[in-house]
């Protein structure tokens, strides 16, 4: 299933949103450039949770070294499809989040997302050392606010059987469900895995964004009147 757009329109233009998808491609283009420097820079701008735990107990511990990760892994992506796929996905969710909790509490709510995300896969692969890099976590926690906020939107779908095309239109409520439901799978089947990473997919950082963005929307929204279908 891939997801084209939704129902709802925006009531404002999602600055915010539409600045962190193209951050996101000039980083990712950036990351094209540097060639054989590319593992390097992944490495070190990733986020390893075995360095990080290495880091944490150093006796000349760096909180920059160590905490940056925490926030530029979600700025750098795998490849064309992995860049393509997320802002697809950031662009049809982010809008309406960020029309309910306004600009800044949305970029805010965002970071927090990605860091819940990265904390959440922390746990569950401490001994990793392969880097977690993509705003996959981050994005999750947008759809689980996009959830939350607006469960009878619809959601225009291309879905491909065998050798047929069709779009279909589900209702977020379902459409969200399902990809949380399908995480959540993935993730239980990968515990047991020596690798903490599943095909390259860190299914628990997105199990936790998605939790954590319900948790920070009611935590952010607060105080604030917001726009909900």
């Amino acid at each position: 299933m891939i997801p084209l757009k939704d129902n709802i329109p925006s009531s404002t233009f999602p600055v915010v949103n539409v600045s962190l998808i193209v951050i996101n491609i000039v980083v990712f283009f950036f990351e094209v450039s540097l060639g054989r420097s590319l593992n390097s820079f992944i490495f070190h701008f990733g986020f390893v949770p075995a360095r990080f735990f290495t880091l944490l107990s150093s006796e000349h511990f760096n909180p920059v070294v160590t905490l940056l990760p925490l926030v530029t892994s979600f700025f750098l992506h795998g490849g064309w499809l992995h860049v393509g796929g997320n802002m697809l996905y950031l662009w049809i969710f982010g809008d309406n989040v960020e029309d309910v909790l306004g600009h800044l509490r949305y970029f805010f709510f965002y970071l927090l997302c990605g860091i819940g995300a990265l904390v959440t896969h922390l746990m569950t692969n401490a001994a990793s050392a392969v880097p977690t890099i993509g705003a996959s976590g981050a994005i999750a926690g947008v759809m689980g606010a996009y959830f939350v906020l607006f469960p009878r939107a619809r959601v225009i779908t291309l879905i491909f059987i065998f050798f047929f095309i069709q779009f279909v239109e589900i209702p977020a409520l379902y459409f969200l469900a399902f990809w949380f439901l399908l995480q959540l799978v993935s993730g239980s089947f990968s515990l047991g895995s020596s690798q903490a990473l599943t095909g390259g997919v860190a299914f628990w950082a997105h199990v936790g964004g998605f939790v954590w963005g319900i948790i920070f929307l009611f935590l952010l929204r607060k105080g604030r009147r917001g726009r909900r279908r």
